[in-house]
């Protein structure tokens, strides 16, 4: 009985390990075609820019109802917020946004976050903010999240994150026949020697495991240069903002207030928020904001500026 055991598990690791390097050998192939007759420069720059561009588009659409959805918010009434109603409609008007949808929720700390572009946006508020800001450091808010609105960020973060998850994608398809291979051989060479329960680590584990450790590394790189990219937006909705209130003083009052009552969020809704405190406790190239001081001294470095002098500085950037 211990023999025929022995030998129908070892069977088993042969057949693994010719079903993996059959699997390897089918898409190596396949690779092989491809790369004899491949497409031209301009013909994968525009498949790679036509797939972007679609299921950027479609991620972004569909995210952002699933996003509303997911936040449980209900709209603020205009009698309930007249003057902020008069606030935002006035910014709207001297931006290129049309005005918005006004939320509130509770996002878990006072916080604030735009959804969706120039047309047919979203503004989520926390509950929070009515009682923490004044209406002057709410309009600095609103104008931070129009400007978003404005530059179209949201769609160009998930065209950029999509961009990079097809590249990573790619490299990944070069590298698929080794990694199944090797994962045959690990998997296989655990039956043949009859410990199928135990991990073996061998040789084409840890060569799996570098390649698979390479590609989290290039993943990385395109994360990394996201996250700069995110705080560059910060800083230039925080500019924005400021042009179109003429009053920087009051929205780098609100952040200072939101940054002292806020807890740090995670996840990548993270970037949505008009204040990350991740800044303040990790590595500031891994936020998704720059750090709340730079924000505020840039923003003191404007000064006010009168009605009339506001109408013509407001051009969009």
């Amino acid at each position: 009985m211990r023999v025929l055991a022995r030998t129908l598990t070892a069977a088993v690791g042969v057949g693994l390990l010719l079903v993996h390097a059959a699997v390897a050998v089918a898409w190596f192939v396949g690779l092989q075609w491809l790369l004899a007759n491949p497409p031209g420069p301009a013909t994968i720059a525009v498949a790679f820019l036509g797939v972007v561009v679609v299921a950027g588009y479609v991620g972004y659409r569909t995210g952002t109802v699933r996003l509303v959805a997911s936040l449980d918010a209900v709209t603020i009434p205009v009698e309930r917020a007249p003057a902020l109603y008069r606030r935002l409609e006035r910014l709207c008007s001297e931006s290129q946004v049309d005005q918005p949808t006004l939320l509130f929720a509770d996002l878990g700390a006072p916080n604030a976050l735009s959804i969706g572009g120039p047309r047919r946006g979203v503004v989520v508020l926390d509950r929070r903010l009515f009682k923490l800001l004044t209406i002057d450091e709410l309009e600095g808010i609103l104008a931070h999240e129009l400007a978003h609105m404005e530059r179209l960020d949201t769609l160009w973060n998930t065209l950029a994150l999509t961009a990079a998850r097809l590249l990573v994608g790619a490299a990944f398809a070069l590298l698929f026949p080794a990694v199944v291979l090797l994962a045959g051989v690990e998997r296989g060479g655990a039956w043949i020697a009859g410990e199928p329960g135990r991990s073996r680590l061998g040789l084409a584990g840890y060569v799996r495991q570098v390649v698979l450790l390479g590609l989290g590394a290039l993943f990385s790189l395109f994360a990394l240069g996201f996250l700069a990219y995110s705080r560059r937006q910060e800083f230039a909705a925080d500019q924005r903002a400021a042009e179109l209130t003429g009053n920087p003083r009051a929205l780098a009052a609100a952040l200072a207030k939101i940054h002292r009552a806020t807890t740090p969020r995670e996840g990548l809704l993270a970037v949505l928020y008009i204040h990350d405190d991740r800044t303040e406790h990790r590595d500031r190239r891994l936020s998704t904001h720059p750090p709340i001081d730079e924000r505020i001294d840039r923003l003191l470095a404007n000064r006010e500026v009168s009605p009339s002098e506001r109408v013509s500085r407001l051009r969009p950037r």
